[in-house]
């Protein structure tokens, strides 16, 4: 297998663009990684990669080899997918990121059990906030919440997500209702952002009269994390947009409460994005089958625990 180690750490360099990076994704040292490439070189009697302190790009040859080297592995998982069908023992190791939110109400809780119906699956559960790449960062499928901007990659839905603008009673006693979202821009509301590095201007969109339309909000705090929003509007700072699943608890008890109801925002989209190849992946499929009907169930448990009024 010595080979298909190289060609594998091979892929993972040229897409990670890092030594580093590939190594700390295969979870093997920077010098077996190093030692790899090295030995695949030796092999093929070609630099694959141009390296210096700084910087490392595939050569001429590199670039070549990569197509090749992709297929090799893909047919691998294929011929290996196939055997575990007919044996009906899926095994290997599968890579999911989710947003923290779900992640953590979601799919986190659900796992141990998926885990314990096949011993030879492992899970690598990556939670953020962030956009995430299927190809670069080497997942087998991602959750999410809205529309993902790359359209080659297959969509599976899970539901219709209901979210809520929410602040704490203490919030509201202090700087009043907003009853729509033009409130929230004339009164001034600090409205509390989830962004990122390299997210787009934050915009909120709501449900008006004439249909969906966007507000261009503002306030003094900003965060990475969701879970920090729904603490700080626990807290007072201002108003929060959440999915309902992720504060129904708060405002059953009164710790939150939805404002500017005549605008109440836009459902949200959850679904989990995989390639073709993957899906054709016996543990991928199982994991999505399993996971897409109780998230839903989940879902909808929370939402039926508080109506928006």
């Amino acid at each position: 297998m010595s080979y298909l180690d190289n060609i594998r750490t091979f892929v993972r360099v040229y897409e990670l663009g890092s030594m580093s990076a590939a190594g700390r994704d295969l979870r093997i040292s920077p010098a077996v990684t190093s030692a790899r490439i090295s030995q695949l070189e030796d092999y093929l009697g070609v630099r694959l990669f141009q390296r210096t302190t700084r910087n490392l790009s595939p050569t001429e040859q590199g670039q070549a080899f990569y197509p090749g080297a992709v297929s090799v592995l893909e047919a691998l998982d294929q011929a290996e997918a196939k055997v575990m069908h007919l044996t009906d023992a899926p095994r290997g190791t599968l890579f999911v990121a989710a947003p923290l939110g779900m992640g953590r109400r979601l799919v986190a809780p659900q796992a141990p059990d998926f885990l314990e119906q096949y011993p030879e699956i492992s899970l690598r559960l990556r939670l953020s906030d962030r956009a995430v790449d299927l190809t670069t960062e080497g997942l087998d499928l991602a959750f999410f919440l809205g529309q993902p901007a790359d359209s080659n990659l297959k969509i599976r839905k899970i539901a219709d997500c209901r979210r809520v603008l929410c602040a704490a009673p203490e919030y509201v006693g202090k700087r009043g209702m907003p009853e729509d979202g033009a409130a929230l821009l004339r009164e001034g509301h600090n409205c509390l952002n989830l962004r990122f590095p390299g997210a787009s201007e934050f915009q909120w969109m709501l449900e008006a009269p004439e249909g969906p339309q966007r507000f261009a909000v503002s306030g003094r705090h900003e965060c990475d994390d969701g879970d920090v929003l729904t603490d700080w509007a626990l807290a007072g700072e201002g108003i929060a947009l959440k999915p309902v699943f992720e504060v129904a608890a708060h405002l059953a008890a009164g710790r939150l409460v939805p404002v500017a109801t005549k605008t109440p925002p836009v459902p949200v989209q959850m679904a989990c994005l995989y390639t073709h190849r993957r899906h054709q992946d016996p543990k991928t499929r199982l994991f999505m089958d399993y996971m897409t009907e109780r998230m839903a169930r989940a879902i909808r448990e929370a939402e039926s625990a508080f109506e928006v009024v």
